[in-house]
């Protein structure tokens, strides 16, 4: 892990975290690109179905360098989303906000975390599969722009 992940700061994201947030997604190709409802609806602790959201910033300047969701169907949760921004990424900032939601989501009594990832995104499957995730399956031409693949995978927690 590289200084700026070791030194990064992890925790949950709030209302001004939103527009960086809204930024970054939309600066990377695989990101999802909601709008600020999505974002400010995961902030809601009494939303249906409830989320965390998590962001990891830089000590020294306070600016968001990723950001992970998760939605909460327990015993289940599905990752929603792990975005770095690019100058950011293979340096160890995605691996610990995973880390930290790992954590949220055992102590909120989740056993099984679930996502979706396009086929060709090949950094994320690297991710995830190094994480622990095992491929369940696949979703046959899911995701549009282009079509492709989503390929399904889960990990046992605690």
């Amino acid at each position: 892990m590289n200084s700026f992940a070791a030194q990064a700061v992890i925790r949950r994201m709030s209302a001004a975290d939103v527009e960086d947030a809204v930024a970054l997604a939309a600066s990377l190709k695989d990101a999802p690109h909601w709008p600020r409802t999505v974002y400010l609806g995961a902030l809601n602790p009494a939303s249906v179905p409830r989320r965390i959201a998590l962001v990891a910033v830089s000590a020294a300047s306070g600016s968001v360098a990723g950001f992970a969701v998760a939605c909460l169907l327990l015993p289940q949760a599905e990752l929603e989303t792990i975005a770095v921004a690019r100058e950011r990424q293979r340096q160890g900032v995605g691996r610990r906000l995973w880390g930290a939601m790992a954590r949220e989501l055992e102590r909120a009594g989740v056993r099984q975390a679930r996502l979706e990832v396009r086929s060709s995104n090949l950094a994320a499957l690297g991710l995830y599969q190094t994480l622990g995730f095992r491929e369940t399956g696949r979703r046959p031409r899911y995701y549009t722009d282009p079509v492709e693949d989503a390929v399904l995978m889960d990990l046992r927690l605690g």
